[in-house]
């Protein structure tokens, strides 16, 4: 899958300046709000958030589509599950 067949994000949320396992948990929380299928764009923290929730996310039954380093902080692009667990 080339970059440019991603699809935009249909929300984003900034989570530079939380912790672990706070990060995490607000990220699940908003992909439960979102539709199946839907694409959230989350930013971490360098170091442990970066390193854990994309993992955690993984392990939850979320799709990491993209993990881009934007200087100072990451991107990250997650996809809920076409099917509702």
């Amino acid at each position: 899958m080339s970059v440019s067949s991603l699809s935009s994000p249909d929300a984003q949320l900034d989570l530079r300046g939380t912790p672990c396992p706070i990060n995490f948990v607000r990220t699940k929380l908003r992909l439960e709000k979102m539709p199946p299928g839907g694409l959230l764009e989350v930013w971490l923290d360098p170091g442990e958030p970066i390193e854990q929730v994309p993992d955690s996310l993984a392990m939850a039954g979320y799709q990491v589509e993209q993990i881009a380093d934007c200087t100072g902080y990451f991107s990250l692009l997650v996809r809920r599950p076409a099917i509702a667990q």
